[in-house]
């Protein structure tokens, strides 16, 4: 694949070359999969993973830091009334609150995800786009949340974009002398990139750079995670991996509120990729307001009635 970024015009060909999504085709399978029944154990399973595999997020202009702390001690127990409640995968807040969700989730093995390269607009220099990164990993972030330039996406300049991910890339490394460096999610705005044929070349794109995970959004547009377009993501990964033979994580963020639309979006996901992509590790959610619907329902399967609106925290 190294010819393929060795120029703008190489880059562009292959994009370009990349088959057409069938639009029709796609929705009607997302539509197809979202009537599939789940019941009882299966729920009740299903529930439990999709609790895992939640970034439960934060991301307002009037975070503090006691709304995070409080953030992480729901993130570390969901339901204090049941032990047995998965912890979910990660806390994802804004740099400046890294070392706060850090000391936080310490001993928890929750991870920290930070947004980071002026999100959620992307509308900053390459220069400060880095130092935004490495801030939120010295300051102990686990997974970095970057988004692309729609505009230079969307205006062809493809070696552009791919070079600044590769950066970003770069920058993810801690500079303890650990070696290690926080994984990288590439969020792509996929409401904002106007056809499922760009969402699929943004995926190859990010891939080609080193994405560790490709994203569909903010969650801070009015379209954001969508069945047919996260179904672009799941092809995306799974072509990638036979091309190359690297797999790739994905995440659908921002509209995800209810059980049976988690259910839903994990259908999509074995019936895509198999049991492969079904754990945290490949497979998340951004999302706020799901962990108490899930919480809900589950209390439901346990006890077979609803609890009322106070079972739960009002983030």
């Amino acid at each position: 694949m190294a010819d393929v970024t060795a120029s703008d015009s190489a880059l562009r060909r292959f994009l370009h070359g990349l088959p057409g999504v069938d639009a029709v085709g796609l929705q009607a399978r997302t539509a197809t999969l979202g009537t599939r029944s789940i019941k009882t154990t299966a729920k009740a399973y299903a529930i439990d993973l999709a609790i895992s595999m939640i970034d439960l997020t934060t991301l307002e202009g009037a975070d503090t830091p006691g709304k995070v702390r409080a953030l992480c001690a729901k993130g570390i127990s969901p339901d204090p009334t049941d032990r047995t409640t998965p912890q979910v995968a990660a806390i994802c807040v804004y740099g400046d609150m890294v070392a706060t969700a850090k000391e936080a989730l310490t001993g928890s093995g929750i991870h920290v995800a930070a947004v980071a390269t002026a999100f959620p607009s992307g509308r900053a220099s390459l220069p400060v786009k880095l130092a935004d990164t490495r801030d939120a990993v010295a300051a102990g972030a686990d997974e970095i949340d970057m988004v692309i330039d729609r505009g230079a996406f969307l205006s062809g300049r493809y070696l552009e974009v791919f070079e600044e991910i590769r950066r970003v890339k770069e920058a993810c490394v801690r500079e303890d002398g650990s070696g290690t460096a926080a994984h990288l999610k590439v969020i792509f705005e996929t409401g904002e990139l106007q056809t499922y044929d760009n969402v699929r070349r943004a995926s190859w794109l990010a891939m080609l750079a080193g994405a560790d995970f490709i994203k569909t959004s903010t969650g801070k547009v009015a379209v954001n995670a969508t069945p047919p377009v996260t179904l672009v993501l799941l092809e995306a990964v799974r072509d990638f991996r036979a091309a190359v033979g690297v797999q790739v994580g994905v995440k659908p963020a921002g509209g995800i509120r209810t059980s049976k639309d988690a259910i839903k979006y994990l259908v999509m996901v074995n019936e895509t990729l198999g049991d492969d992509w079904l754990s945290p590790e490949w497979f998340r959610f951004g999302a706020s307001s799901l962990l108490n619907d899930l919480l809900m329902q589950r209390q439901k399967l346990s006890t077979g009635r609803y609890s009322g609106p106070d079972y739960v925290t009002v983030d």
